[in-house]
C-alpha cells in the first residue's frame, strides 16, 4: 500500500522537549494549590510522564478527580506557562525534522501534525520553528474531537486531505499514545520514535510498527515502502 499521508506528532517527535512539558506542569498543578514538596505531587509527575501525547485537558481532568474547574484552571496554566518557555527560546525541531517532512513532501508524501495542546501553544511552537508552511495541516484535540489515544487527529486528517484509504497513511510518534492512536485509526506503518518520552519497551509493547531512532529515518522508510 502506497503511504500518501504522514501523521506526526509534535513535542517528542519532530520538536525536542527538553523537560518543557514537566516544567510548564509543575506551574499548572501549582495554579491549583500542588507544590513539588507535597506528597502528591510525585505520584502526579509519574502520571504526566506515563501520560505523554495524550490531550493535556484530559490528563489534567483525571489527575485532579474530574473536577471540571480546577481542571481547566491547570490547563490554561500550562499553556500559558509552556508558551512562555517556547517565547523565551526554549524551542528547536529535532534534528532533521525539517529536512524530513520536506523529503516526505517533495516525494509525493502529505504530512499533518497532531499535537495534545491547545491551538494558540501549537501556533507559538509553529511560529517560533517557522513551520507554518512546512506541512500541509497541523490539528489540535479541540479541532479533531478528541485526543490520543483515540484516533480522531489521524481520521480527521485523513478527511481534511481527501486521503481515499486509511491504510494510505503512516502514524509516528514517541508515546505509547501516539501508537495506540495510529492503530485504532487502521494506518498501515504506525512508527514509534526514541526522542520523546518513551523508549522501545513501550513502543514495541503498545504494537508500534517499527521503531526508529529519529523521525529523520522516516523518509527512508516510507518512499522505499511507496515504491
Amino acid at each position: 500500500m502506497t503511504i500518501t499521508l504522514a501523521v506526526l506528532d509534535m513535542a517528542g517527535t519532530t520538536v525536542l522537549d527538553g523537560g518543557l512539558v514537566e516544567q510548564a506542569f509543575t506551574a499548572a498543578v501549582g495554579a491549583v494549590g500542588v507544590r513539588p514538596e507535597d506528597p502528591a505531587y510525585p505520584g502526579m509527575l509519574d502520571y504526566v510522564r506515563a501520560t505523554m501525547g495524550e490531550s493535556k485537558i484530559t490528563v489534567f481532568r483525571a489527575l485532579l478527580d474530574n473536577d471540571e474547574d480546577r481542571a481547566q484552571t491547570a490547563n490554561q496554566a500550562f499553556e500559558l506557562a509552556y508558551a512562555d518557555l517556547v517565547d523565551a527560546g526554549h524551542c528547536a525541531p529535532v534534528p532533521g525534522a525539517a529536512e524530513a517532512i520536506t523529503r516526505l513532501r517533495d516525494n509525493g508524501i502529505r504530512v499533518a501534525l497532531g499535537t495534545g495542546f491547545a491551538a494558540p501553544t501549537r501556533d507559538r511552537l509553529l511560529d517560533a520553528l517557522g513551520w507554518r508552511d512546512l506541512v500541509d495541516l497541523s490539528l489540535t484535540p479541540a479541532e479533531a474531537g478528541r485526543g490520543r489515544p483515540y484516533p480522531d487527529l489521524v481520521l480527521t486528517a485523513v478527511l481534511r486531505l481527501g486521503i481515499e484509504d486509511v491504510r494510505q497513511v503512516a502514524v509516528v510518534g514517541d508515546t505509547a499514545s501516539d501508537v495506540h492512536s495510529g492503530l485504532r485509526a487502521g494506518a498501515s506503518v504506525v512508527a514509534g520514535v526514541l526522542t520523546g518520552a518513551h523508549d522501545r519497551e513501550a513502543l514495541s509493547a503498545a504494537g508500534a510498527t517499527h521503531v526508529l531512532d529519529s523521525v529523520r529515518e522516516l523518509p527512508d522508510l516510507l518512499i522505499s515502502q511507496s515504491r
